[in-house]
Parts: structure tokens; sequence; C-alpha cells
């Protein structure tokens, strides 16, 4: 586990060098997303079967990671701008002590539910590659566009791209909220 997490240290890394920003929304296929089951920061086991219906946002990220901090509190923003709407963010903690993250969650207060993957093995199956990495998922369950950087979630492409996802929903679902 030392070297992988060596591995995305170092790629963090050389993206925060370079002053990289994300690269842009990659549009997908939309295929069914792999499957994600983890323990949430509070000991319960959750898994994205918990949010069929619901446009979901699936963000890969680190505690170590600088550029995952900044797109932190938009992700928190986009939360709380979208209340009430069938929206859900789920912050995958990748490759760290559990721990760790309770100790940064306790000084950056997040409404959504962070999980825990300290072996990386959804990280893998994901197959996310630098951090942060974000995907975001169809009502269906289904990958329709992956962000490899931060964005600013509660602006911009980011929150258009989000839009798009809610409107597509079937209108028995809509009259469902």
């Amino acid at each position: 586990m030392q070297v992988k997490h060596l591995l995305n240290v170092m790629a963090i890394g050389l993206l925060w060098i370079a002053g990289a920003q994300a690269t842009g929304f990659e549009k997908r296929a939309a295929v069914p997303a792999p499957d994600l089951q983890a323990r949430e920061v509070n000991g319960s086991v959750r898994s994205m079967a918990d949010f069929r219906g619901k446009v979901v946002v699936v963000n890969f990220w680190a505690t170590w990671c600088p550029p995952c901090q900044r797109e932190m509190p938009s992700l928190e923003r986009l939360r709380a701008k979208m209340a009430g709407r069938p929206l859900a963010i789920v912050a995958v903690s990748s490759a760290e002590a559990p721990d760790d993250v309770k100790a940064y969650l306790s000084r950056m207060k997040l409404g959504f539910p962070v999980w825990l993957d300290p072996d990386s093995d959804n990280t893998r199956r994901w197959k996310v590659f630098a951090l942060p990495t974000t995907f975001l998922l169809d009502p269906a369950g289904r990958v329709r566009y992956v962000l490899t950087g931060p964005a600013e979630w509660d602006e911009g492409e980011a929150l258009a791209l989000i839009e798009s996802l809610l409107a597509e929903r079937p209108e028995s679902a809509k009259q469902t909220k």
C-alpha cells in the first residue's frame, strides 16, 4: 500500500507543481458505473445502489492532496445549493487511514458522505489514476462524465453538466422527488 500511496502523491505533486487545472470533462458512453461499496466515516456500509434515481457526483480524493483540498468547499457549496433536489455527492477517500480522514473532517465540515477506501480497491476498480478524479452519474447509475483535476462544482461547466443530467430524469421520477 505504501508504494501505491507514494505513486499517488507523486502524480498529484506533478499536477500541482505544473499548476495544472482540470483538463475538461470527458463525456462517456453512458456505461454502468463500476461496483462501489465502502464504509462511511461514521461506520455504516453504503453502496451506489443507495442513490439510484439520483444524479450522483463521485469524487475520489485524499486529505494530503492540495487540489482536492481546494475543491472540497465548492462541493459543499454545491450540496447546499442543490438541497432538496435529486443530487447526491459522495467523496471517496483513497489510500488513507480512517483517523487521517476523521482529523481532516474535524476541520472541514462537509454535509455529504465521505467513504473510506484505505486499500484503494474502489479507486482501482474505477480506474482512477490521479486525484482528484470525479465521475458524474445519471439517475440510472451510468457514468456520463469524468473529470481529472479540481473544479468549482457550484458554477460554470460543472454545474451546467449536473443540471443537464437532472433535466434528463424521466417525468415519473421528477414527480416523486
